[in-house]
């Protein structure tokens, strides 16, 4: 099959991982696959054997998503909108897909359904129309008003033929965070969780704390309360993984005690994860695989500005297991910090999962079946 992802991250990283994941299990099946990013480039992510079409990035303003800013950083123009979704209809036109997958939308990037909705148009107005389907993570941002669910439900109605929700209903199911009716359940194909291969451990990991917030311009709290905490264990070595800009982290190798290393996110993460002492996290999808995979003793500190509740929420569903410890942004402080990375290290071992974790081989199968019954 010729296969086409659309995805726009425009905070954290997470979603374009994800979309990754799934065109490598596509890569894998022998289809040929373009991903379209209209989000910040992530140079450090894996993208061997895709093509990978960069739009004109897009970026919220903090966490305000109803405001867009460019790679200038100034506030995106009508002119700079639609050379995204000029070429965005071009690579569509040029890879003419069997099958076409809108990463979130429409049950979130409602700032960008104009370029979305001129994709679906020109996708349906093709000669042989590709099968299109949404693709989306466990919990979704609830929507705040009723109308957000009645344009996301109209939208699926009018233009795709299902919903690949990346998640193991026993684990978590949508109706968690999104009203789910009737109608809307039928269009639903639950495929496990989105991950990559488990991995093997990282030599020389063993006994690291590692801390991390993501591929976003997020956490500063996060990494300044495990300052706070390293200064009180000078025993431990700790590793922060800090995205954004060099000056972020030297603003914070300047603060950290020398028993701190502070680097770049590294292509490792995974590796080192698996051989860690503790992992300190926010918990997106992508982070909650890792330490569902891994079994890390972990502790949680889901991100909530700006009202955000679906790492809250996740979060909470993964806290009754063994080895993880949920700490608000409220709570946080480098005492805190201290206390849950003694108590998840003293509790039982929590053993890897390994099933429900092949959601990407899985949505290669169901797009197979349903493009062969859409072609019958």
């Amino acid at each position: 099959m010729k296969v086409m992802i659309v995805v726009t991250h425009l905070l954290g990283s997470g979603h374009l991982a994800r979309a990754l994941t799934l065109g490598r299990a596509f890569r894998d099946a022998g289809d040929a696959v373009t991903v379209v990013s209209g989000g910040t480039p992530a140079p450090h992510f894996d993208a061997g054997g895709l093509r990978l079409v960069q739009l004109p990035p897009l970026r919220a303003n903090g966490t305000d998503f109803s405001t867009l800013l460019g790679d200038d950083g100034a506030e995106a123009s009508d002119a700079y909108r639609q050379a995204r979704q000029d070429l965005l209809i071009a690579t569509l036109a040029d890879d003419a897909p069997d099958v076409l997958i809108t990463e979130l939308f429409p049950f979130g990037r409602r700032v960008l359904r104009d370029e979305f909705r001129a994709l679906l148009a020109a996708a349906h107005a093709m000669d042989t129309r590709p099968l299109v389907l949404s693709s989306i993570r466990d919990i979704l941002a609830p929507p705040s008003t009723p109308a957000k669910a009645e344009f996301a439900e109209e939208m699926v109605a009018q233009f795709y033929d299902g919903v690949l929700v990346h998640s193991d209903p026993e684990v978590v199911s949508l109706d968690r965070s999104w009203p789910v009716t009737d109608t809307l359940a039928h269009m639903l194909h639950y495929t496990g969780f989105v991950a990559p291969a488990p991995p093997t451990a990282m030599p020389g990991a063993h006994g690291l704390t590692l801390v991390s917030a993501g591929g976003g311009a997020v956490g500063d709290r996060l990494f300044e309360a495990a300052i706070d905490a390293a200064y009180l264990t000078p025993h431990l070595a700790w590793l922060f993984l800090v995205s954004g800009e060099s000056e972020r982290r030297a603003r914070l190798i300047r603060k950290a005690p020398k028993h701190v290393s502070i680097e770049r996110p590294r292509p490792d993460y995974r590796r080192l994860l698996q051989g860690a002492a503790a992992s300190v996290s926010m918990c997106g999808y992508n982070t909650a695989l890792d330490v569902m995979q891994t079994g890390v003793p972990s502790v949680l500190v889901p991100f909530d500005d700006g009202g955000e509740v679906e790492q809250g929420l996740r979060a909470a569903a993964l806290s009754s297991q063994d080895g993880i410890e949920v700490l608000s942004q409220d709570a946080l402080s480098g005492p805190a910090l201290v206390m849950a990375l003694e108590d998840v290290q003293g509790q039982r071992a929590r053993r890897p999962r390994m099933s429900g974790m092949n959601g990407a081989v899985r949505s290669v199968e169901i797009a197979r079946r349903m493009l062969a019954d859409q072609r019958r």
